[in-house]
């Protein structure tokens, strides 16, 4: 038995992230999400990582801030060598041994047997999800331990996974539901040609098009897509199994680099069908032969490119992480909206505001969820205060129904004849900083850190009324209750910081990632107190806004602007928080702010004891507003004005960099002007410094922003011409050219830089790097430097995309980066000393102070001589929560949020030089 005695201490939540699931990569992006916003004051966060194989393992804190869980699990050392470099899961190592699978549990933590766990954690924070996760196995396993565990119990959650188990009954209790058919796995495969073509026939006469497929126990809208005709319905469904008709003829004919792109596309486990896989044919009777099973792509791309030789018109890919159902239901044509659902402290079950999705008629896909920027969300729903008030009833009585416990998020659609239809009741949420789940509580004014406080509470209570042992948790209730009683009614005195984020660049979307991270590590201190202030404007000038955490919890930049220039108080959301007075009233220790507030620098001077800038591009690394803060004499992060107004510019930097004896690329500005007045003058002028294919860039802007690699004249024209455009709208003949992404962001400048490709020349290795560093002050005064150990940055495409950077699961950086590769008479060591003495002395060319880091190509000579060639220097990197400066500062034993308290107490100590 697990009996509790508390006293007033931390209680150890150990937070279970990862899994076997597609949707893995939000796991563990959720789990860090939680790890951070725990309050230090209540809870000692444990990392419980659970892998493809359900190992559990205790990870090693620094392994949490790697950008996705292929950038550590399995480790480098243990990943076999992949000539086109595909990136795999451990699933893609085979079949291990026990052996084998210890010694890669060894290489980030350890593993935790299931009796192990009552004597490490008190409570199970549940980041899950899919099978393992939300489907009720790890419930059931934690509740017979006796460890209480977030969220619903067993029964509610194998109802919450199976969407059509769940239309069953949601259509018993009177809920609207679609015209729908359910297929099982057999019935849909196991067909000749001729009843599959009766099949669609009947599916299109029954449900009508347009129609939606879906697996039956996916999340993140994995395996759902839009069926527009008839002919679409076979290819689709069979998707949603996970399944991949692959054309032989059409594959004979791709080159090897389309192979491989295909493949990397195709076997991509949130978009495609993953590993391992098996090869089948199909026979005329309807009978599927194994051609063979594969775990890594590499052995995919020879065996069938072997397939091929042979007279086989149609292959099929099957995924072995599959569905056993799916379902066709009719499209629902109307507004779509996201609402979470909680339980007050009586019991009571109270749905918080709406929020609509606002798009066109694509699926919400994994892009759009998870990639700052390219989806907007409005918290309420732009209804009358009347259907609002409807949508919240109805997920109640779902709530209710269902017998949830503790919150739910529920999706669901208005049709436009006024019927509601809620189509996915989520036991879980994706607990990423700004999703439904902390988006939603931030209306009722509590910030992550406080609402993760009131779900470890109101669970706690749940399993005590749902355990037929009925005093088994009261004693840790009872000392929780008291915790917070305690902070409640201490007068902390922590150092105010206020957070810059925001701004008006192409980069605002990320600076908001970066700002609400940094707030976020603060809030859940010890030591600081932040408050978040939105920057907007133009170029002519800017404004301080000092704005509520419901703003903070927006999705992007566009939408807390929009709001800070509209406010208003919306009755719905009044009404909600007179409802929830009670929660906010316990979690909060003060008087929670709701309306934005424009500040001065004079004001800002008289609130705060200093500024973290998480600005990226103008302004904020340019340094206007670094001017600001050293005139009003505000300690603040990062270098000084003069030296952040030199490496924004990334011509004016290399050219420094080149006068200094650096290595750097070729470089010419086109003008806008010229451009534009002779078109083929201007790119002749190009053509001869530069030769095809070079980099076309924004002289001033970063986050891969409007970064091409340019091929030809043809590409070079577009490039310049979406540049230099008067409309914010793109020309679609130009972003056809460039082959743009929807809703792709390419800034208008009045100056393009373009830049001579950077390649491996005569050296025996070639990789790209980034770089960070922290600067300190010696007991002398003296300024001295801390470079960390570079990341090796991966690129799968021509150029590092802005979703290899920020999107969870996408890009691998390697830290420390692989110098040495096969058998040398060099070691790392010396060419990584190399390298960040060399990086070092561009620190101090350019006068950067603080924290900074610095992209670079690297060639490494057969004679153990390493070559530098200096990208561009970041005054004001990147803090979202997987950037790589996380993974190089833990080498040398930072947390993030320690690394961020070095950060701000150099620029107090500088400040207080500057004032003596």
């Amino acid at each position: 038995p697990h009996f509790y005695i508390f006293k007033l201490m931390s209680m150890r939540v150990g937070i279970f992230f990862g899994g076997s699931s597609r949707e893995r990569e939000i796991s563990f992006a959720g789990g860090r999400t939680v790890y951070d916003n725990l309050d230090k004051s209540l809870f000692e966060p444990v990392p419980i990582f659970v892998d493809s194989n359900r190992e559990l393992i205790l990870l090693d804190w620094s392994f949490l801030y790697k950008g996705t869980i292929r950038d550590f699990y399995p480790p480098v050392s243990q990943v076999p060598e992949s000539p086109n470099q595909f990136q795999v899961y451990v699933e893609s190592l085979g079949k291990l041994t026990t052996h084998q699978r210890d010694a890669i549990i060894s290489k980030v933590g350890r593993r935790i047997s299931l009796v192990e766990l009552p004597s490490l954690i008190d409570f199970g924070f549940l980041a899950l999800h899919g099978e393992f996760g939300e489907d009720g196995q790890i419930q059931g396993i934690l509740d017979s331990l006796q460890i209480p565990f977030s969220g619903s119990g067993l029964r509610a959650c194998s109802i919450g996974m199976d969407k059509s188990y769940q239309k069953k009954l949601m259509e018993a209790g009177g809920f609207n539901t679609p015209k729908m058919e359910i297929f099982s796995r057999c019935g849909w495969l196991d067909n000749t040609y001729q009843t599959r073509v009766q099949r669609d026939e009947n599916l299109g006469d029954k449900i009508g098009f347009p129609m939606v497929v879906r697996p039956a126990n996916q999340g993140s809208s994995i395996g759902v897509s839009i069926i527009r005709d008839k002919g679409e319905i076979f290819d689709r469904g069979n998707a949603a199994f996970f399944v991949c008709p692959i054309c032989m003829a059409d594959w004979a004919g791709k080159d090897k680099g389309a192979k491989v792109d295909y493949l990397r596309e195709l076997t991509d486990i949130r978009t495609g069908i993953g590993f391992p896989l098996s090869v089948l044919e199909q026979k005329a009777d309807g009978r599927r032969v194994n051609l063979g099973t594969y775990y890594h792509p590499e052995d995919l791309l020879m065996a069938l490119n072997e397939l091929g030789k042979e007279e086989r018109i149609v292959l099929y890919l099957e995924g072995h992480f599959s569905e056993q159902k799916i379902i066709f239901e009719e499209f629902i044509e109307g507004r779509e909206f996201s609402c979470v659902v909680i339980r007050d402290e009586k019991g009571k079950a109270i749905a918080l505001p709406p929020t609509e999705i606002l798009k066109g008629k694509e699926v919400f896909d994994y892009r759009s969820k998870y990639l700052a920027g390219l989806s907007r969300k409005l918290t309420p729903i732009a209804l009358p205060q009347e259907q609002i008030e409807e949508i919240r009833t109805e997920c109640e009585r779902l709530f209710e129904y269902l017998e949830f416990n503790t919150y739910a998020r529920i999706d669901g659609f208005l049709r436009t004849d006024g019927k509601i239809f809620l189509n996915d009741p989520n036991t879980t949420s994706g607990m990423l900083p700004s999703s439904f789940f902390f988006h939603q509580a931030a209306e009722i004014g509590l910030n992550p850190s406080q609402f993760l406080t009131y779900i470890i509470r109101s669970s706690i209570k749940e399993r005590i009324d749902s355990s037929m042992q009925i005093y088994l948790y009261d004693d840790m209730l009872a000392s929780l209750d008291a915790a917070i009683l305690a902070k409640q009614q201490a007068k902390e005195e922590k150092k105010r910081i206020a957070v810059f984020l925001g701004g008006y660049s192409s980069e605002r979307h990320i600076s908001v990632e970066s700002g609400r991270n940094i707030y976020e590590k603060l809030a859940s201190s010890t030591k600081y107190s932040p408050i978040p202030v939105f920057v907007m404007g133009d170029k002519n000038a800017h404004k301080l806004y000092q704005i509520p955490i419901n703003l903070l919890l927006k999705d992007n930049a566009d939408d807390i602007r929009d709001k800070i220039l509209n406010y208003k108080q919306h009755p719905v959301i009044e009404n909600i928080k007179e409802q929830c007075a009670a929660l906010t009233t316990k979690y909060t220790a003060s008087q929670a702010i709701f309306q934005p507030k424009e500040l001065s620098y004079g004001e800002l001077k008289t609130m705060v004891d200093g500024v973290f800038i998480a600005l990226h591009g103008r302004p904020g690394e340019d340094g206007e507003v670094q001017a600001y803060l050293q005139e009003m004499g505000i300690p603040f992060n990062g270098s000084q004005a003069h030296s952040a107004q030199t490496t924004i510019n990334k011509y004016e930097t290399l050219q420094l960099l080149k006068k200094h004896g650096f290595t750097v690329t070729d470089q010419q500005l086109v003008q806008k002007e010229a451009f534009l007045n002779d078109e083929d003058s201007a790119l002749d002028q190009v053509k001869k410094v530069l030769s095809y294919p070079f980099i076309g860039k924004p002289i001033d802007d970063g986050c891969s922003s409007a970064v091409k690699l340019l091929h030809n004249r043809e590409q070079l024209r577009s490039f310049l011409h979406t540049m230099f455009r008067e409309e914010e709208l793109l020309d679609k003949h130009h972003a056809r050219v460039l082959k743009l992404k929807h809703k792709e962001e390419f800034p208008q400048k009045q100056v393009a830089l373009l830049e001579a490709l950077i390649t491996k020349g005569e050296a025996s290795h070639f990789l790209e790097v980034t770089t960070g560093f922290l600067t300190k002050y010696d007991e002398a005064g003296a300024l001295s430097y801390e470079v960390f150990e570079p990341s090796e940055t991966l690129a799968s495409g021509e150029i590092l995309s802005l979703e290899e950077k920020f999107l969870a699961g996408e890009g691998q950086n390697i830290t420390p980066a692989r110098f040495v590769v096969g058998k040398r008479s060099y070691d790392h060591q010396k060419i990584s000393k190399q390298v960040r003495r060399d990086l070092q002395n561009v620190a101090k060319v350019l006068d950067v102070t603080g924290y900074a880091r610095i992209d670079a190509f690297v060639r490494i000579f057969d004679d153990g001589r390493a070559e530098t060639i200096v990208i561009e220097v970041n005054s004001l990197p990147g803090m979202t929560p997987a950037t790589c400066i996380f993974h190089q500062c833990a080498i040398n034993g930072y947390k993030p949020y320690e690394f961020i308290d070095q950060i701000l107490e150099f620029g107090f100590r500088r400040q207080c030089d500057v004032g003596v």
